[in-house]
């Protein structure tokens, strides 16, 4: 054996096959990289799921969409003695932000605010609220025994008059509805 040889045997595993001595092969490149690139597959596969999903929502039209308010189903319920009622609406959100109903105004009466009925110790109270939550593509459904507006110093009305409001909502802004006046309970 010469010098060359002992100096390639003393940094490489060896092998002798007749009488020769033979220097292993290295690994193969792909083989050393496999595990880095295993790895670095499941963040490119989570960015890959991730940004189909947003191209799907933007698709739908819903991405970056403002709230996009339809205010219906107005009705206020005959006064009994011209003290106080309560007037409903359905809000329905088509838009892809949330918006919240901030107040009330009825311009013939003396004072609007937003209610909402629970029961405390058995009996049944009302609770003002500071806002009514209307989320993106759902509704706030008023009724009588959750969220209404009450209204103090109602108009003068009979059955099936209308009653104007405008509700002031933070993200759309003033919204005018009428509320048809109709008997308790109907």
């Amino acid at each position: 054996m010469n010098a060359n040889t002992s100096r390639i045997t003393s940094t490489s595993t060896s092998t002798s096959v007749a009488g020769e001595a033979v220097v292993a092969a290295p690994a193969p490149l792909w083989r050393a990289a496999a595990p880095a690139v295993r790895a670095a597959l499941v963040p490119v596969a989570a960015f890959v799921v991730a940004l189909g999903g947003l191209g799907a929502w933007a698709a739908s039209g819903a991405a970056g969409s403002p709230a996009e308010l339809e205010v219906t189903g107005g009705r206020m319920l005959l006064p009994f003695d011209g003290g106080e009622t309560a007037a409903f609406f359905q809000v329905r959100n088509t838009g892809g932000a949330d918006d919240e109903l901030l107040r009330v105004e009825v311009p013939s009466a003396r004072e609007a605010m937003l209610s909402r009925n629970v029961e405390r110790d058995g009996a049944g109270t009302m609770e003002m609220l500071g806002s009514m939550p209307v989320p993106a593509g759902g509704e706030l459904a008023m009724s009588h025994r959750g969220m209404d507006i009450m209204v103090q110093g109602p108009p003068k009305a009979r059955v099936g008059d209308r009653v104007p409001f405008v509700l002031h909502f933070r993200e759309s802004g003033a919204v005018e509805a009428v509320a048809e006046v109709v008997r308790p309970g109907s």
